[in-house]
């Protein structure tokens, strides 16, 4: 394989997944923790919470300004990347009695396995990554 065909598509790493234990609340039949499972996105599912996360803001003389909405970002990037349990369920959403995935995550988690959820999302999906941490990786 040439050099250069390390970057073809068919050759790139794309979907990584991993088990996290976001809380201890939640246990298995065996009443071990239960592992959430998270996925990385691409880019283009990034744009999409950031741009569904983004508001309009009326500025001076009437002009329009976009602004993202930190944590509503957060909360889209963190749903989007779980893949179980399937936050999209209606019926897990009905036994908390909320409507909508974020919702869900907000209402399910106490505030720091969200924070902790949000960390391992950002990381997983190479936010957060030094770049002089890469540099020495690939030196060695």
């Amino acid at each position: 394989m040439s050099e250069f065909s390390l970057f073809f598509a068919q050759n790139v790493d794309c979907d990584t997944t991993e088990e996290f234990i976001v809380s201890t609340r939640f246990k298995d039949k065996d009443g071990k923790p239960a592992a959430w499972k998270l996925r990385s996105m691409t880019e283009d599912e990034n744009q999409e919470c950031r741009k569904a996360a983004t508001r309009k803001i009326k500025g001076k003389n009437g002009v329009y300004t976009p602004e993202i909405d930190a944590n509503d970002y957060m909360a889209k990037l963190m749903t989007a990347s779980v893949v179980y349990p399937d936050l999209k369920n209606a019926e897990l959403q009905s036994s908390y009695g909320v409507l909508g995935a974020e919702a869900l995550l907000r209402k399910m988690l106490l505030p720091g396995e969200f924070a902790a959820l949000g960390e391992r999302v950002q990381a997983l999906n190479g936010f957060g990554t030094d770049m002089n941490e890469l540099v020495d990786e690939v030196k060695n």
